[in-house]
């Protein structure tokens, strides 16, 4: 049986220096061979399995479901599904700042831009990757206009 807490513990500390990897991509291309495989498919899936762990442990103790926030409030209450859960927010958004390091540098976006929306990214998820998407627009349109000069 896989404990809960050391799961929980393991991943956030272990993403912690990922994240800061994946930020060092930005700056430094000589690590990006290795950060980008890492942290886009290698630490996700790692994540992904002990979630199906987790999940198939708290699962059948857990009391709640879907259909309601009461639901999922009571599907949380059991610790190895509230791991879980905490466990594919990690996957989602490693796997989410990855592409937008990968996309911004195949786009040309300068790092110190981008850093602000991966540090969202690792933070808030969908903030981040908002904050890029509009980034990214921005700067097409940016580079539209000067290439027209």
């Amino acid at each position: 049986m896989l404990d809960p807490a050391f799961a929980f513990g393991f991943a956030n500390n272990f993403g912690l220096f990922a994240w800061a990897a994946l930020l060092l991509s930005l700056f430094v291309p000589k690590v990006r061979d290795f950060v980008w495989p890492a942290t886009q498919y290698a630490i996700p899936l790692a994540w992904a399995a002990l979630y199906v762990i987790l999940l198939a442990q708290g699962l059948p103790e857990a009391k709640g479901g879907f259909d309601s926030i009461e639901g999922v409030r009571g599907l949380f209450a059991n610790d190895s599904a509230l791991a879980a859960g905490w466990l594919h927010y990690l996957a989602f958004d490693m796997f989410v700042g990855t592409w937008i390091a990968r996309d911004s540098v195949d786009r040309g976006v300068h790092a110190l831009l981008v850093a602000p929306c991966l540090a969202l990214t690792l933070m808030f998820g969908p903030a981040g990757l908002l904050a890029y998407v509009l980034l990214r627009a921005a700067f097409a349109r940016s580079a539209e206009t000067e290439s027209a000069k």
